[in-house]
């Protein structure tokens, strides 16, 4: 069982303007609404490669229910934890950019958070826990470390900064930062293609048995104990950017799951993370597997 954790999940409120100017009363041209947050684009793009993932985390008020209703609708398990706040609501705005305006995130109590890990006990050390996104306020900032020790499983971890270091001890199977995340890391500027190679190969040092970074036009890399490969980006119009690299995730995550070998299952996230790219939500199995077909892998050393 594969089940992924979403602390903080909102409403994903997209809206799409002709144009966009600061200080204007602008009318949208269309909106949208999505559950969102990291873990449960993961279980999206995993359901659509079919999975039976499990989501959990936390969610309250309208806008938890929301949430709820819309992974009932997508035939996506739910065994969120439920809170006395209120989800948080997310402003996505489309024009000519894409801006994000993310909330805050409701206050989580501690008879709220014993609740959430009494549900971690029932999670099996042949399971595979894939844990993403920012937390709360309200929760511990080793909060992550506490349900890794509970869980006692295999897990991945998608932290966008340096933070990520302290947890490749732990020995997780993947992690995946872009270019600009990579940097945070290490709290440097990484501008070429060797330096991203190098800084991969340092968090395989440190623990991380697989990593994934993916560098927008230029493609993505992939660096283990063994090889690196690399994937050329693959043509086409970019609708969405929000989900791509949870894609990524979810399709190396399936990949391994079901047996194939690294360099495929690298192959698949490529698939899943251009699918959802070029798509207004996450990519279809069709699109993935159409995708697939066009991505080229070379590997450049080890």
């Amino acid at each position: 069982m594969i089940y992924t954790l979403t602390t903080n999940p909102s409403i994903d409120y997209i809206m799409r303007f002709d144009s966009f100017v600061d200080g204007a009363t602008i009318r949208a041209i269309s909106t949208e609404k999505y559950a969102g947050g990291k873990g449960i684009m993961v279980s999206k793009i995993l359901r659509n490669l079919g999975n039976d993932p499990i989501n959990i985390g936390f969610v309250g008020g309208f806008t938890g229910q929301f949430i709820k209703d819309k992974l009932r609708e997508l035939g996506i398990r739910e065994e969120f934890t439920k809170i006395k706040g209120d989800s948080r609501i997310n402003a996505k705005l489309k024009y000519d950019k894409e801006t994000e305006i993310n909330a805050e995130g409701p206050h989580i109590d501690g008879e709220e958070i014993e609740r959430f890990f009494e549900k971690i006990k029932e999670i099996g050390k042949d399971d595979l826990l894939v844990i993403s996104g920012s937390l709360p306020k309200s929760l511990d900032k080793d909060f992550y470390k506490q349900v890794i020790k509970k869980a006692k499983c295999d897990f991945t971890i998608d932290i966008a900064n340096k933070e990520v270091l302290s947890y490749l001890g732990y020995k997780p199977i993947l992690i995946k930062p872009n270019k600009e995340e990579l940097g945070n890391i290490f709290e440097r500027d990484i501008d070429s293609f060797d330096e991203m190679v190098t800084y991969a190969k340092k968090l395989v040092g440190l623990g991380a048995e697989n990593v994934i970074v993916s560098l927008g036009k230029e493609g993505s890399i992939f660096v283990d104990k063994d090889c690196v490969y690399r994937a050329k980006a693959i043509d086409g119009k970019l609708v969405n950017s929000v989900g791509a690299g949870d894609s990524m995730v979810g399709g190396f995550v399936h990949g391994i799951r079901e047996g194939l070998t690294k360099k495929d299952a690298y192959k698949l996230a490529v698939a899943c993370g251009t699918a959802t790219a070029f798509s207004p939500d996450i990519g279809s199995k069709e699109k993935i597997y159409e995708i697939l077909k066009k991505v080229e892998v070379s590997e450049i050393g080890n």
